[in-house]
């Protein structure tokens, strides 16, 4: 490949990260790595091109686990833990009356699940329960003292 067409690449994989990708800063060094190879061409026109794309696949290589992790963590920063806040300890009604480990389905914050007794007494239908945990897609449920 001539020089020229090393820079495009390079150009197109660097526009492609900073513009449409969210990569993680994979794309850049190969960009970077394709603008090398596009200088040296530059330098040395004589290039074979297994030479060109050995000198490319040995510098994507060095550069991704040489530098990504530092440069990555450094611009993106370790942020705030996640705070996973699910419907433990919420209060519903139940619509059905339930025998212990007996499920019915309830209607929680727009969507339909499923709730279990997770009790060792039965719980009436109307009872306003607390969800103690959440397993799966089942609501683990108690009566609300």
């Amino acid at each position: 490949m001539t020089w020229w067409t090393w820079m495009i690449v390079g150009a197109v994989l660097l526009g492609a990260e900073l513009a449409f990708v969210d990569a993680q800063f994979y794309l850049i060094f190969l960009g970077i790595s394709a603008l090398i190879v596009g200088l040296v061409g530059l330098a040395e026109p004589a290039w074979p091109p297994w030479a060109q794309w050995a000198l490319f696949g040995a510098l994507a290589v060095v550069s991704l686990l040489t530098f990504r992790r530092a440069i990555y963590q450094r611009l993106r920063g370790n942020g705030p833990a996640a705070v996973q806040a699910g419907p433990a300890g919420q209060v519903l009604t139940l619509p059905a009356g339930l025998a212990p480990g007996d499920s019915c389905q309830v209607e929680y914050r727009g969507s339909f699940w499923t709730a279990t007794n997770g009790g060792d007494r039965p719980i009436a239908a109307g009872t306003r329960v607390r969800i103690t945990h959440v397993n799966g897609l089942v609501l683990v449920v108690r009566p609300d003292s």
